[in-house]
């Protein structure tokens, strides 16, 4: 494990993010290096994987802003059953977890590395949170091929008894809009290794699932902060809603 700074003292929040080494991530990275909220930040990014060059993490560690700690884990193997390890989780094993545990921050906040955040993100989340144990933002879906914002996602990842998954799910948040504050939520943290599907994927609805169980109480900013990276086929079923939304109206 290695840090970019080292310091005892807890962050004001910390980034948590899983990775193959995609060249995306650097994007990711930078969006967490813009973030307007004071005082530190503790990005944490695991190594599933390395499917990219290891080049990439020098060249983010040379960017990474004084008032900010890059701490990189790298396990030497993955924790996933996709590449052999023990967990079902598809994407990162147990990295999520682990990482979470390890943050040395209160309030956690979850990036996949093809994703992306506004500048405000964390700064949202963290007002946000204050008397809960999970906080959450709104997101723009984003087209793969063209990398372009589509529209705000008023559909899926909307927050507790709202949305198309209301009635069968309670709802559902996606991780790149979730903030937890690990102290509240310490029972659930290992619901990052559980998959919700025999493919082992879907681990934030299992994530979420159990914030629902336990009776946690989350906020939202009401921003729509999260930049969320759609294949065609999931733009597809959003343009669905979009013509039946309209077509009610």
């Amino acid at each position: 494990m290695e840090h970019h700074a080292v310091s005892q003292s807890a962050c004001a929040a910390a980034v948590v993010i899983p990775t193959r080494l995609r060249p995306e991530l650097a994007r990711a990275v930078r969006s967490v290096f813009a973030q307007d909220l004071p005082g530190r930040i503790q990005i944490l990014i695991g190594i599933d994987v390395a499917a990219g060059p290891l080049a990439l993490l020098d060249e983010l560690r040379r960017e990474c802003p004084e008032r900010m700690e890059l701490t990189i884990i790298d396990l030497g193997y993955s924790t996933s059953r996709r590449h052999g390890g023990v967990y079902w989780n598809w994407s990162g094993g147990a990295l999520r977890t682990l990482m979470s545990y390890a943050a040395n921050s209160a309030y956690v906040a979850y990036l996949d590395d093809d994703n992306w955040w506004a500048p405000s993100h964390l700064s949202d989340l963290v007002a946000a949170i204050q008397d809960h144990a999970w906080a959450y933002s709104y997101r723009w879906y984003v087209d793969a091929a063209t990398q372009l914002p589509v529209c705000v996602d008023q559909w899926e990842s909307v927050g507790p008894g709202k949305g198309v998954y209301a009635s069968k799910k309670s709802g559902f948040v996606d991780t790149n809009c979730l903030m937890l504050d690990k102290l509240k939520c310490h029972w659930v943290l290992p619901a990052w290794c559980i998959p919700s599907n025999p493919r082992g994927g879907s681990v934030d609805r299992t994530l979420f699932r159990h914030l629902l169980g336990k009776k946690k109480s989350g906020a939202c900013t009401g921003k729509a902060s999260v930049f969320y990276v759609a294949k065609e086929k999931h733009l597809q079923k959003i343009r669905q809603f979009m013509d039946a939304a309209s077509g009610s109206s």
